[in-house]
């Protein structure tokens, strides 16, 4: 069975994120690699594109609760949008703000370390709503969303 390079499989938020899933902190443009040439030529920075979509790419650490290993507790989500995503409104006095991605995808993709080899995924979605709020056809206010995570794979 051959599957297409850069295929991006569904999967249900319940499914990946079983007791949820937290953004911790806020959403950052990701950019282009500069060069000491570029920075010396003072070149304008350029956002990082989804090569899926077309949209600039930010950024977004998040918890995941359901995590069985300390290393899996945390993964880092790049969202594509044309602008960058809001989050929902935090709840007073918490430090995380509880968020459900709509239209989540997952990618496999290998990772090495010297001899040792593993597969992480990548994780993206299509939107990101607060946890309570309905579910809409199209994802979020946002636009479209696309995330990066490196989780090791299940045996």
């Amino acid at each position: 069975m051959a599957v297409p390079h850069g295929h991006r499989f569904e999967i249900d938020f319940d499914t990946m994120f079983p007791h949820g899933l937290f953004l911790i902190g806020e959403l950052q443009p990701l950019t282009e690699y500069q060069s000491q040439e570029d920075r010396a030529r003072n070149r304008p920075v350029r956002p990082r594109i989804d090569e899926a979509t077309g949209f600039p790419l930010f950024k977004g650490m998040f918890a995941d609760p359901s995590a069985e290993k300390d290393r899996d507790k945390s993964l880092s989500i790049e969202f594509a949008a044309k602008v960058q995503p809001v989050p929902p409104q935090s709840i007073p006095g918490m430090p995380f703000v509880p968020v459900r991605l709509e239209g989540l995808t997952v990618q496999p993709r290998a990772e090495a370390s010297g001899q040792a080899k593993w597969v992480t995924w990548v994780v993206r979605a299509t939107g990101m709503r607060a946890v309570d709020a309905p579910a809409t056809s199209r994802g979020s206010k946002s636009g479209s969303a696309s995330g990066d995570a490196s989780k090791p794979a299940a045996a």
